[in-house]
């Protein structure tokens, strides 16, 4: 057996390769949390439950519906997006021009109503969702077997996430909703609805977290509970990478879940808190975060 620094090649890419899932996740978490606290200056502590709704929505859709995996992926995101529409209409279009922690204040709270909903219902146990048949198996690669689910999770969350920082930061759209959030009363001037663009760009950051529950389920189970942990670390996550930016909640993500795997290699007693180390360290260093805009 092959060893790299002492250790076998096959725990080491094993590692690699669950770091690259984790970093999926985390990347298309964060990205979702960026886009929501970069064009809506909101902190939405929701973003974990509202991920573990997207995976019981795939759930319910499987079981009460017979949706299978591939059209969860459209439904239950959608799904989740017109909760998180209807959140935005209520609760959260009153705090915009408060300060951010109301706005934190109101979504944790959100988070846990909803968390504790589902919990009493379904209690605290996993449920199984299957692997789509298309993507059970996987590939022998000689120094390493690659399960294609987990394949195909890493390759999708790099195309979403890729293909909404084109839009945010490349479209006529993305301008559109950046200037929004800048000049609102300028843009209505041009004949745009802005309260219904901010409906729809928060809608979509829910969307985002309901696509990874969705991803998650079939490796993670679903839970009621398996937003509650990941939330604080996507958070983490956003925070390195700067508060509200595109590129750096993608870049960071990945990044970080690469970090953590291969600490469980080296160093497996640090491998929960090393990404919070990482934030204190370009916290002393650079506040605004690797991809943050100075002021």
């Amino acid at each position: 057996m092959i060893e790299i620094f002492g250790i076998p090649s096959q725990a080491l890419f094993g590692q690699l390769l669950l770091g690259l899932i984790n970093g999926s996740f985390y990347a298309l978490l964060s990205l979702g949390l960026a886009v929501i606290f970069g064009l809506l200056n909101i902190i939405n502590f929701t973003h974990g439950a509202q991920y573990m709704m997207g995976a019981f929505a795939a759930f319910f859709l499987l079981n009460y519906l017979g949706l299978n995996y591939w059209l969860a992926l459209i439904v239950a995101p959608a799904i989740v997006a017109a909760t998180g529409a209807i959140i935005e209409r209520l609760f959260l279009r009153h705090l915009y021009h408060l300060d951010h922690l109301y706005g934190l204040l109101l979504t944790f709270g959100l988070a846990l109503i909803i968390q504790g909903l589902f919990r009493n219902q379904f209690g605290s146990s996993g449920i199984p969702y299957p692997i789509p048949e298309a993507l059970r198996g996987g590939q022998n690669l000689g120094f390493m077997f690659l399960p294609n689910y987990r394949a195909w999770v890493i390759v999708l969350s790099l195309t979403v996430c890729i293909a909404t920082w084109f839009v945010i930061e490349r479209t006529r759209l993305g301008a559109y909703l950046r200037a929004a959030t800048e000049n609102p009363t300028l843009v209505r001037a041009f004949g745009i609805n802005v309260p219904r663009m901010i409906t729809l760009t928060y809608a979509f950051g829910v969307g985002l977290a309901a696509l990874a529950g969705v991803m998650a389920a079939p490796i993670y189970s679903v839970n009621p509970l398996m937003g509650a942990d990941l939330i604080i670390v996507v958070f983490a996550v956003v925070v390195i990478g700067g508060m509200g930016s595109i590129m750096g909640a993608i870049v960071t993500g990945f990044m970080l879940g690469i970090v953590e795997g291969l600490t469980k290699v080296f160093f497996p007693e640090a491998s929960n808190t090393v990404i919070f180390v990482i934030m204190v360290i370009v916290l002393l260093i650079r506040p605004a975060g690797l991809f943050g805009r100075t002021a």
